[in-house]
């Protein structure tokens, strides 16, 4: 045990040193661990939680979020994953192990003796200089060039349970990011406005993406309602159509029939007074937002609204009504005085459809229609939907990305082959411990190829062995085509990804790999 003297008190480092390294290795440990499912040959986790409910995937965000972790701070390495999700939406594996693989390095560094704050320095000043070579690789792309983006939403893909319906999901993902981008405010996608309906039965194949909006609850047939409208007006209403309660702490007693049977008229008549309001508004189709204290509709109200042919959809989500109104352009009414015809939305039609197990309303041919956009997906079971769901939801995510920063790069390995070699010669340049800092920064970023060759069951000696001659030769878009298993140019084979996931994923890594190295002690706290 070593002590050093600071002036004349005795400060213990090796606590110091067990706790980062137990920092690093738990992290470390966590990296391992969903290392086998980065790239397109990567195996799937299956997750159970302690209800037996069963989460397929492969997506590394997906795969952290539901694990337990207890240690600290591999809990760091799981809001790493989550803050790539935001960012990116994609590379959420890749960041993980690449933090892991620059963790094992600095474990190293220490272990040389090399002070963590010349270690963290240095991965600082060597990620701004890859992110440097990142952009010197990068190609320009153009958001009316739809192959390109086809293209990279299909390499998203390509890693997914649903890869083989990457040619299906890829074109709709495209168009769904294309039809919510507003040419006023070009760097700005919201993915709300994309609205995806998850629904069992059929198959993958089935998958459509809607030119209106979807609605996932069937329409009211209790009192023999209509299912089927066109030229449909459309009104959003927040109020109940049902007879007024009492506070939740009062009762009414009633002990004589005539009164009974008043309550009954004066009921009936508070429903009329509402339906006949909503029918002289011109409304022919009714959207009824959820009510907590009372129902929404009652069975009496549905009734009449059938006889006065009116479509009714019920408990729509308050999550839902922004969606809602921006799509159909109408208003939602908070009161039936306000039920006027300039607040309803007009379509075409108005129907009922099957949709594998169950049914949707779709409604098509909307006027004015805002930038909004619906997808049913389908799959064979729960399961399958539910991935595809997250599958799509990281292609849209590409997307996105590609209109905040509008150039790719190729993938398969090579930037990250190509910045260890840029960074290896750079650090030839340094002096100190900086130069042996930035070397073993080089060399952990040769973790991705390396473990895209193991996942594909290839020799990942070999491949990076000659994936590194070839860069050293000027091959700046060489990579590992695991199809192939072998080395071949990124570009001619379309493997394209937007230049944000690889900065975003460095630029993370390392800063979580900072904060980690800056820790020297853990201390219980109060609270």
């Amino acid at each position: 045990m070593t002590a050093t003297m600071a002036g004349e008190r005795y400060v213990e480092n090796k606590l110091k040193h067990d706790v980062r390294v137990s920092n690093m290795t738990a992290a470390k440990k966590l990296a391992d661990a969903i290392r086998t499912s980065l790239g397109p040959r990567g195996m799937d986790k299956m997750m159970v939680n302690a209800k037996n409910d069963v989460t397929i995937s492969n997506d590394g965000a997906t795969i952290l979020k539901t694990m337990d972790v207890t240690h600290p701070a591999a809990k760091m390495l799981v809001e790493l994953s989550k803050s790539q999700d935001i960012v990116a939406g994609d590379g959420t594996t890749s960041v993980a192990v690449l933090c892991g693989a620059l963790l094992d390095k600095c474990i190293g560094l220490l272990g040389r003796g090399v002070h963590p704050t010349v270690i963290s320095d240095a991965m600082s000043t060597a990620c701004e200089k890859a992110c440097e070579i990142l952009e010197g690789m990068s190609d320009p792309v153009d958001l009316n060039d739809r192959e390109s983006l086809i293209q990279a939403a299909t390499t998203s893909l390509g890693s997914k349970v649903v890869a083989q319906y990457s040619s299906l999901l890829s074109p709709i993902a495209v168009d769904c990011v294309l039809r919510v981008l507003d040419q006023e405010r070009p760097n700005m996608v919201d993915l709300r406005d994309v609205k995806i309906v998850k629904k069992v039965g059929g198959t993958m194949d089935d998958t459509e993406l809607v030119d209106g909006i979807v609605f996932d609850q069937k329409p009211s047939k209790a009192a023999g309602g209509p299912t089927r409208v066109e030229d449909a007006k459309i009104g959003l209403v927040q109020f109940c159509i049902s007879p007024p309660k009492t506070d939740l702490e009062n009762n009414v007693i009633v002990s004589d029939y005539t009164q009974m049977d008043k309550i009954l008229r004066e009921e009936r008549n508070h429903i009329i007074g509402i339906i006949k309001k909503i029918k002289a508004s011109g409304c022919n189709v009714l959207l009824v937002q959820k009510s907590i204290l009372r129902d929404a509709v009652s069975d009496l109200a549905l009734h009449y609204l059938a006889k006065a042919k009116i479509l009714v959809i019920r408990d729509i989500e308050r999550e839902e009504i922004e969606f809602i109104s921006k799509t159909l352009h109408c208003q939602p009414v908070a009161h039936v005085d306000h039920m006027t015809p300039d607040k309803l939305g007009h379509a075409a039609l108005v129907n009922e459809k099957q949709c594998g197990n169950g049914k949707v309303v779709q409604v098509t041919g909307v006027e004015n229609m805002g930038r909004t956009v619906s997808v049913i997906v389908r799959g064979g079971n729960q399961l399958v939907v539910e991935e595809a769901d997250r599958s799509l939801h990281d292609a849209l995510c590409v997307i996105r990305c590609l209109v905040q920063k509008r150039f790719l790069i190729v993938g398969g390995g090579a930037p990250e082959v190509e910045m260890s070699q840029k960074l290896g010669y750079w650090a030839r340049t340094l002096s100190g411990m900086d130069a042996v800092a930035v070397k073993a920064f080089a060399e952990a970023l040769e973790v991705v190829p390396y473990t895209l060759a193991e996942n594909a069951g290839l020799n990942p000696i070999e491949i990076v062995t000659e994936l590194r001659n070839a860069h050293v030769a000027g091959n700046v878009h060489h990579g590992i085509n695991v199809r192939k298993g072998t080395i071949s140019n990124m570009k001619e084979e379309n493997v394209l990804q937007p230049l944000l996931v690889s900065t975003s994923a460095l630029s993370l890594a390392t800063e979580c790999v900072r904060m980690i190295l800056k820790i020297d002690d853990i201390v219980p706290s109060m609270r």
